[in-house]
């Protein structure tokens, strides 16, 4: 699938002295690009406080300021799955001066996940940009025997019904990746659903499970530290944070499931001018492109992308919603009511 996304780990020292040029040049350009903003612009976050996407938000939001010429106020509404935030956005006026940073649970996967919304976000929300790509790592116990994601599969396959995997929940993409890899190795794995992505980890260094997938930044420490041994990510490209760790594709294993990538993104409410909604995209690229905003997203685990429009966005995102879809449903998971 093309993500149409900057692959970071392809850049060069061309590409990163053109960002930091055009960053440094960022404010007085921007005080041109006042229009729509005529009062404080809220970006609502579905994260509490103090979270990776939380610090994210703000930093990027400090520096779209500039290009609004008016300061982005970040209005925290965590809980019920990103819905709570999802539905102050959608609800909304479309001006503009409200919009949601948020995840591809949030504004995409819930809606397979949930029987009953507030709101339908394929319908109820407009795309305006991704900000960065989110990929998950396939980890191992320092134990296990398997050292790359070839070996993985014949031991899986090698100990059928025996092994147990361990993702941050009923629906995340890293059960979806599992079921995958199970089903191809015919390992007939079992999924333990954690709530959050640190008990499951604390059972991974327990020794409780022996496989998982997880975000970069709680994974990435204990990779480092040799307890956990990384064997692929999702995604199109490898990522920053992990180099050396090969893409699922390039493991030889292709599928949606493993080739997909979660992603950070703005979107706004439905019908927002296409003027505004540019104008939106135009101080996303430059916050992300500056040197602190690089800087934050790739600390994080995430892939920044400095490049997406509008209209890229609401392409991919049409062609990714029936993936997700098909994935959850074939992993067997529930909607809840």
């Amino acid at each position: 699938m093309n993500h149409e996304a900057t692959p970071l780990f392809g850049w060069n020292r061309r590409r990163m002295l053109a960002l930091a040029a055009a960053a440094a040049a960022g404010p007085l350009g921007a005080r041109a690009q006042a229009g729509f903003a005529t009062r404080p612009v809220r970006v609502v976050v579905p994260f509490a406080a103090g979270g990776a996407t939380d610090v994210i938000a703000r930093v990027l939001g400090e520096r779209m300021a500039q290009r609004f010429g008016q300061s982005v106020v970040v209005d925290n509404k965590p809980g019920a799955a990103g819905l709570i935030a999802g539905e102050v956005v959608a609800k909304a006026p479309a001006d503009g001066m409200t919009a949601l940073l948020g995840t591809t649970s949030s504004m995409l996967t819930n809606k397979y996940l949930y029987r009953k919304m507030p709101y339908d976000p394929l319908t109820d929300l407009t795309p305006l940009v991704r900000v960065c790509l989110a990929p998950i790592a396939l980890v191992v116990t320092a134990d296990t025997p398997a050292q790359n994601l070839q070996e993985f599969i014949a031991w899986t396959g090698a100990h059928r019904s025996k092994l147990s995997y361990g993702s941050y929940g009923i629906g995340s993409h890293g059960q979806l990746a599992c079921t995958t890899l199970s089903e191809v190795a015919g390992a007939d794995m079992t999924h333990v659903a954690y709530k959050g992505e640190a008990p499951m980890v604390q059972d991974l260094l327990g020794g409780r499970i022996r496989i998982g997938m997880g975000s970069l930044l709680s994974l990435k420490s204990h990779i480092d530290a040799g307890k956990l041994r990384a064997l692929a990510v999702t995604g199109p490209h490898r990522v920053p944070l992990l180099p050396e760790v090969p893409t699922f594709a390039e493991a030889g294993y292709p599928q949606d499931a493993l080739s997909l990538v979660g992603w950070l993104a703005i979107a706004g409410p439905k019908g927002m001018p296409a003027d505004v909604a540019r104008q939106w995209a135009r101080a996303a690229n430059h916050a992300v492109a500056s040197r602190e905003g690089l800087a934050r997203i790739i600390a994080a685990g995430f892939v920044p992308v400095d490049d997406d429009t509008p209209e890229k966005f609401a392409r991919l995102w049409a062609q990714e919603a029936p993936v997700w879809g098909r994935l959850l449903q074939a992993a067997g998971v529930q909607q809840v009511s």
